[in-house]
């Protein structure tokens, strides 16, 4: 596994997850100072540099995390978990369909109880089939499913889309999904 690919996954554990795993403070907005990130990560044993941070949010094809504009603080832009941070994100009108990936063996559970965030603050859904594949391989035999985004929207479901393009809804009932052709 290259150096950037173990840095981005180290990244997505404390940005993400853990942030008191190597003892670094968030905000509410995720945001954390580059500086404690890098000593709190030395303090652990993990060598990372401004230079590397950089390198890695450039490079991120997922383009999973942010510097702030004058570089002195990261984020995760989407997937938290951890309670500390509480992204606000403005409503948006999401395309008319999303699509969601997932394993086969979780299709019998969704089709009675629908999607929900499980450890995340948000279920998370794409606007192409081809992406929401690929995050289906990652658990399994890939599943995708058709989310009726425009209907959900009309009867007052709330959606929001992160900066990478993600869209994040709260929970989506079975009447919406449809598993795709």
């Amino acid at each position: 596994m290259s150096k950037l690919v173990q840095t981005s996954k180290f990244l997505s554990f404390v940005l993400r997850h853990q942030p008191e795993a190597i003892g670094l403070t968030l905000d509410a907005e995720g945001w954390g100072s580059v500086d404690e990130l890098t000593a709190s990560a030395a303090r652990q044993g993990r060598q990372l540099s401004r230079e590397l941070i950089e390198q890695v949010v450039a490079a991120n094809d997922k383009k999973r995390f942010e510097l702030s504009a004058n570089g002195q603080r990261i984020r995760a832009v989407q997937g938290h978990s951890t309670h500390v941070v509480q992204r606000h994100f403005e409503p948006r009108q999401p395309p008319d369909v999303l699509f969601h990936g997932t394993a086969s063996r979780f299709v019998a559970a969704i089709s009675r109880e629908g999607l929900r965030p499980g450890s995340r603050h948000y279920v998370h859904l794409s606007t192409d089939e081809a992406t929401a594949r690929t995050v289906g391989l990652r658990y399994g035999l890939p599943v995708v499913l058709v989310v009726d985004a425009a209907r959900m929207h009309a009867q007052g479901f709330v959606f929001h889309q992160a900066e990478n393009g993600v869209w994040l809804t709260a929970r989506v009932p079975p009447a919406f999904l449809r598993r795709s052709r």
